[in-house]
């Protein structure tokens, strides 16, 4: 493979050539922890917060269950993480395993656990490009390889640690990849916030809108208390006869079968669908813009009543399996948006715990979602409410799907920066 003009073929792939791959060892300090021991006896001890595992995501780190370690003052000054210093955890997940992210000294003093590695850059590499290195593909592919896979978990050892691959740029290009990327993430956690703090909004106007606690301007009225059975109908769905009745793709002779894993997030997805032979599928059974599709039926008891407005528009006809129900509402009687939001409320939630505490099968009948009750204004009020609610969906929508490409564009930049194809010095 011819290389370009200005790079070089390594380990870590093409780079330029003023660039050098070094092993991590040589660049920086690894540094193995303390394990707590209950039966050690120290003279005068002191308490000290204890980073541990659970402590270190990827990319971040989750301080709001600080676990303390009692230590001597030797073993203080031996395990202390420093401001600047880069964690890394050396045993979980296969595919998590040497994750890291930036200590800043939130915690002072603090040690680290002997399952979290502490790399101390050394002159020629800078903590952030560091931590940026570590996401890279060839260094995922590096752990891939180098950790040792147990049943459960794998771990990596500090000396394996150590031959793990840098590309080195000089240290004005690093500090000026780091920022670049540091902006794009600052960019990610302001949305990362913005998201959160419109759920808890939305949250809020559910809460108040969908009780009646605050009425929509022009509306007023007493509000009903209508069971679910009142507005419409919970439908079962199809049972079939295994593989008799399933194909792989969709023909001319199968409906698109929608299951648990389709209810995400109160939406449906249709990423990974099964088909069923057509057969099977009753009338009733094929499903219509605005069925409320539920999950009737799982192992998990959380799961069981979950919810998702059925709004699926790519052409192809879509029935429900013998776990799952739809809610057909009745457009005369009630808005069907507005109903499905009463099934992403407290008060239904409750319901079905309640329900299925009771029982050792998680199983929703149809006649237990019709019989749940709920406030409920006229019909011309339960649309202005499902507008609202709809409006601020959207923007949540908008707001994600802005998340993902900046996400997307973090990933173009970090292929473009790492492997030195665009230059920022």
């Amino acid at each position: 493979m011819e290389v370009r003009p200005g790079y070089k073929q390594t380990e870590v792939g093409l780079i330029p050539q003023a660039w050098e791959v070094r092993p991590l060892s040589r660049v920086a300090d690894i540094r193995g922890g303390i394990a707590k021991n209950a039966n050690s006896s120290i003279s005068a001890p002191i308490s000290v917060h204890y980073l541990r595992v659970a402590n270190v995501q990827d990319g971040f780190l989750n301080l709001g269950e600080m676990s303390r370690i009692e230590l001597s003052r030797g073993d203080l000054l031996r395990y202390k993480v420093l401001p600047g210093d880069v964690l890394m955890t050396e045993g979980g997940d296969l595919d998590k395993l040497g994750r890291g992210a930036i200590w800043r000294g939130e915690f002072d003093p603090c040690v680290h656990q002997n399952h979290v590695f502490v790399v101390r850059c050394k002159a020629d590499l800078i903590p952030e490009y560091l931590n940026i290195w570590t996401a890279t593909s060839p260094v995922r592919r590096f752990f891939l390889v180098a950790g040792k896979q147990t049943t459960n978990l794998a771990s990596i050892s500090k000396s394996s640690l150590g031959e793990l691959p840098v590309a080195l740029p000089s240290l004005p290009e690093q500090r000026a990849i780091a920022a670049a990327l540091n902006d794009i993430d600052a960019l990610l956690a302001g949305l990362d916030r913005l998201i959160v703090k419109k759920r808890d909004l939305k949250q809020a106007a559910m809460q108040q809108l969908l009780t009646g606690q605050t009425r929509l301007p022009g509306f007023q009225g007493e509000w009903e208390v209508t069971r679910l059975g009142d507005s419409g109908k919970c439908l079962r769905g199809v049972s079939y006869r295994g593989d008799r009745d399933l194909s792989s793709h969709d023909t001319n002779h199968t409906r698109r079968l929608l299951r648990s894993n389709n209810v995400q997030a109160a939406a449906v997805v249709t990423a990974e669908v099964q088909y069923v032979n057509a057969e099977r599928v009753s009338l009733q059974q094929s499903l219509m813009e605005d069925d409320i599709l539920i999950c009737m039926a799982n192992g998990s008891k959380a799961l069981v009543g979950k919810a998702g407005l059925f709004r699926v528009r790519d052409g192809y006809q879509y029935t429900f399996g013998a776990f799952m129900g739809c809610f057909r509402t009745s457009i005369p009687l009630a808005h069907p948006v507005f109903v499905f939001y009463l099934f992403q409320t407290g008060r239904y939630r409750d319901y079905v715990n309640n329900l299925l505490a009771g029982s050792s099968i998680n199983n929703l009948r149809p006649s237990s979602v019709e019989s749940l009750e709920f406030s409920m204004p006229d019909k011309s009020e339960q649309a202005a409410i499902a507008a609202v609610l709809s409006d601020m969906d959207a923007e949540l929508t908008a707001l994600e799907a802005r998340r993902a490409k900046t996400r997307a564009l973090k990933q173009a930049m970090m292929q473009e920066l790492l492997t030195g194809k665009t230059r920022l010095v």
